[in-house]
């Protein structure tokens, strides 16, 4: 038994060993080749972010790790435009620095060095104060930084190195943690005794005896009496988050995510970008998916006297097993003169897009690329179309601006809700001139609930009620879609959430729903061109394909062959709708009903694709 025992564990290791092999996640950077380990572990150390970090040592390739690191310059490049990535090439003169002049006390390169990790952060001080070769207090070496406030942290400040002992390699000086009578050779008093030794210090250098307590000059001067803790705050946290704060670093995540799906030259190329996503139940009872992508930018490429930028849409949705519902690609060209580039250019970008779905719980994505500019971007969401049962809120829509009237009623359109259009904002950003829009509907209301029923609107700052509105739902035409509009203008700057509860007679909540906006204190603020294409009426037997192929993915095959007969029969001379019908009916076996569908288009450029279901 002691032997199967062994044997089994030695298996479970074995297996524990080949899945760790298959999923390529790196554990350790140990597990790197040599090459990529130096890169992640002196060259980058101190400007790669935790996520950055985290998925290059998932990569499993030398090309997907070369691929990371294009990216990860990219990523940090301050102007894109010129060949040279200026980031880069400064960033590599630090570390060069830092192992010709810092650290060279101690055994290991300048980088390691805390002289050199706060200069490969930083940059050349504005001015160095060397205090070497006094007899009272151990070296010292100061650095004065000055116009660091772009940064997010105190425009000036010090930094202080010494050497505890007298000899060996300059350290980070603490405030806090070592204190002004760690400097002082033969100090005689209580090391937590910070005015005595501030004191002592003052007779040697006023700068010295200043810095001992604070970096940072508004606190000098005798102005504290303690060791600063924001000094401590500057150098531990504020300062080594410098590089990180400084770049979004999604794109690592989505390098990762997408790099077995899109080719390699737009690996390196991610551009971020702000998304929104919600489900609007058409007059038909059809549920539609409304979304919108604003990339940080669109790039156009002069062709001739023109510019242009051509958009790949793939989007697919899956299910809770993972299975694939629904899948579709749209191309999208832009062809744009002179004239219009330059309006376009100063603007935001949106592509916004709908499509139906059916009943249920589903992982949306979509992965939107440039192919002139071979840049991508990408969108992930859960999507619930929820089964209504009982009355309830659909969520929250909040938008800046409504079109009432719009030239596209009639069609489906991404936002727009029979003839008006609404305008959100992936961001719920708003100025006080702007009004803020709530769009909702009302699911499953009983003939009490339309009779007696109504909203309460409520807006919140910090928890505290800000301002409040209830409204009968009889004072309303369109009972499933209520759009309620609210001046902004005497709300003042900041963070807010607004709640929609739907109340019955007793005004008791039956549901609610609530959204965080935020109100900027800028007068106006930048809105996006918005590129969609609009597609046809509810009734268009598109639909009908479309849903009924989702029905057929989800094995519900009677409903699929009622939806794919009907886009079939209002159209039976689209190859498209014929093929996906005989799909069902071979699933379903009517052999019959394949061979009427088929014959027609088998005197067509189609008939191969039509003789495979006759043949089967």
């Amino acid at each position: 038994m002691n032997r199967k025992a062994v044997l089994w564990i030695f298996f479970l290791f074995l297996a524990c060993v080949s899945l760790c092999a298959v999923s390529g996640q790196k554990k350790s950077p140990k597990d790197l080749p040599p090459t990529y380990r130096k890169w992640l572990e002196e060259e980058v150390v101190y400007i790669i972010t935790p996520k950055e970090k985290e998925v290059f040592l998932q990569l499993e390739t030398d090309r997907e790790r070369e691929t990371f690191i294009e990216a990860f310059w990219k990523q940090r490049d301050p102007d894109p435009l010129t060949p040279e990535n200026e980031f880069k090439i400064e960033h590599y003169k630090r570390i060069a620095y830092a192992n010709q002049y810092l650290g060279r006390e101690g055994p290991g390169a300048g980088w390691r060095s805390d002289m050199g990790r706060f200069y490969i952060i930083l940059g050349m001080p504005q001015q160095i104060e060397r205090y070497e070769n006094l007899t009272e207090i151990y070296p010292v070496v100061l650095w004065f930084y000055d116009g660091m406030a772009r940064y997010g942290i105190p425009n000036s400040f010090y930094l202080m190195f010494f050497k505890p002992s007298g000899t060996g390699e300059f350290e980070l000086y603490s405030p806090l943690q070592d204190g002004p009578a760690s400097l002082i050779i033969h100090y005689k008093g209580d090391p937590a005794d910070h005015l005595s030794a501030y004191n002592e210090l003052l007779n040697v250098d006023p700068t010295i005896a200043d810095a001992s307590l604070s970096f940072l000059p508004e606190e000098s001067g005798g102005r504290i009496i303690s060791p600063s803790i924001a000094s401590e705050v500057l150098v531990s946290n504020k300062i080594p988050s410098i590089p990180q704060e400084s770049v979004r670093d999604a794109y690592a995540e989505k390098l990762l995510a997408y790099k077995d799906i899109i080719e390699v030259d737009y690996t390196a190329n991610y551009i971020d970008n702000d998304a929104y996503a919600s489900v609007i139940i058409d007059r038909n009872g059809i549920a539609f998916v409304h979304y919108l992508i604003e990339p940080s930018k669109l790039t156009f490429v002069q062709v001739g006297d023109r510019y242009r930028a051509n958009l790949e849409v793939n989007g697919q949705v899956k299910d809770a097993t993972g299975n694939t519902v629904y899948q579709y690609d749209r191309s999208i060209p832009i062809d744009f003169s002179r004239e219009q580039v330059d309006a376009v250019r100063p603007k935001l970008f949106s592509f916004q897009d709908i499509f139906p779905l059916v009943e249920g719980t589903y992982k949306f994505n979509v992965l939107l690329k440039n192919t002139m500019s071979k840049q991508f971007t990408s969108l992930e969401r859960n999507i619930t179309v929820p089964h209504v049962s009982a009355p309830r809120l659909s969520r929250l829509i909040l938008a800046n601006k409504v079109v009432r009237n719009s030239t596209y009623r009639g069609q489906n359109k991404p936002f727009l809700v029979g003839n008006t259009q609404i305008v959100p904002s992936p961001r719920n950003d708003f100025s006080s001139q702007d009004n803020l829009y709530v769009y909702l509907q009302l699911l499953g209301l009983t003939p009490d609930l339309r009779e007696k029923g109504s909203l309460e609107f409520t807006i919140f700052k910090e928890k505290e009620t800000a301002s409040s509105l209830t409204m009968p739902l009889a004072d309303y035409p369109d009972k499933t879609n209520i759009l309620q509009e609210f001046s902004l203008a005497n709300l003042a700057s900041a963070y807010y959430l607004i709640k929609v509860s739907l109340l019955d007679g007793s005004q008791k909540e039956v549901h609610s729903e609530e959204a965080n906006f935020f109100i900027s204190h800028l007068s106006a603020l930048p809105r996006p061109w918005v590129l969609s294409v609009p597609l046809p009426p509810s009734t268009d037997p598109l639909f009908a394909n479309i849903l009924g192929n989702q029905f057929f993915n989800l094995k519900d095959n009677a409903t699929a062959k009622r939806l794919l007969a009907e886009a079939y029969h209002k159209n039976p001379i689209l190859s498209q709708y014929a093929l996906d019908y005989c799909r069902i009916l071979l699933a379903d076996k009517d052999y019959q009903e394949i061979k009427t569908v088929a014959a027609p288009f088998l005197q067509t450029e189609q008939k191969y694709d039509f003789l495979i279901y006759l043949g089967q």
